[in-house]
């Protein structure tokens, strides 16, 4: 039986820890985008996703890409709540040799399957995974998540074509559809993304992205005549801080101390301690 309390309770905890240690690094961070996709983390490391926290390594585990690479706060933040890396980790997130820095660096020690730099090569690779374990005979699932962003990238296209001509069952990819790009939201009009996948052969699902439950009965559902599912998960960038959201100046900002108390008693009064 599903925990919705506690997926709710590990998304507050992630957005705290998120403001905490974009705070404490003193620098700049990617606040918007891994504030936009804490539900989405939230409802995969606490539900969705087989692992084994104290085995990283495990074969059979579950594979999560993050394509989004600048979403690393909401992949930090999912970790740590996943108890597979612990606080000392955590905290010490952009500090002098540091493994968590401002995109992810692949370290299956801590749970972290992929690098990222360049966007637009994570469904590339998930598809890699997926068919593999296809070939291999294995039973695990490769989940993918992709900003809107990215979307624009060509071989996303080209990724996107392919998987359901390989019968992918075993993959799911989700997109943080927040509408804002670090250039802005007037790049290239992405429009019914749902509709765009759907029509390439993808088992696709329109859902908000903040809504908990209706995330859960996306990833639940089954896979319909052995195609990859696609979850368009729409999202508001900055989610939770009023001041951020919807506001690209905090796609990458440097949270003062005032800025960060505010956030924090902001949500403190719409989401109880």
């Amino acid at each position: 039986m599903t925990n919705l309390n506690k997926i709710e309770k590990s998304a507050l905890f992630m957005r705290k820890k998120i403001l905490e240690i974009s705070h404490n690094c003193g620098i700049s961070a990617h606040l918007g985008g891994g504030l936009s996709m804490v539900e989405i983390m939230a409802v995969l490391y606490t539900h969705v996703l087989k692992i084994d926290n104290s085995n990283p390594h495990w074969p059979q585990r579950d594979r999560f890409i993050l394509s989004k690479g600048h979403g690393v706060l909401g992949f930090y933040s999912a970790l740590l709540v996943a108890k597979i890396i612990d606080e000392d980790e955590y905290s010490s997130f952009q500090t002098n040799e540091s493994n968590l820095i401002a995109h992810p660096v692949m370290n299956l020690d801590l749970g972290i399957e992929s690098s990222n730099g360049s966007l637009g090569q994570g469904l590339s690779m998930g598809i890699g995974i997926a068919l593999g374990a296809k070939i291999k005979n294995k039973s695990f699932k490769t989940y993918i998540l992709l900003g809107d962003g990215e979307c624009d990238e060509g071989s996303v296209w080209e990724a996107v074509m392919l998987a359901p001509q390989l019968n992918l069952d075993n993959l799911v990819a989700i997109v943080d559809y927040n509408k804002l790009q670090s250039d802005g939201d007037k790049v290239i009009d992405l429009g019914d993304l749902a509709s765009k996948f759907e029509g390439f052969g993808w088992d696709t699902y329109n859902v908000d992205g903040h809504n908990i439950e209706r995330l859960l009965e996306a990833f639940e559902a089954e896979h319909v005549n052995n195609k990859p599912k696609m979850i368009v998960a729409n999202t508001i960038k900055g989610k939770g801080v009023s001041f951020m959201e919807n506001d690209n100046a905090w796609h990458h900002n440097l949270l003062t101390k005032n800025k960060y108390e505010a956030a924090l008693e902001e949500l403190k009064e719409n989401y109880g301690n």
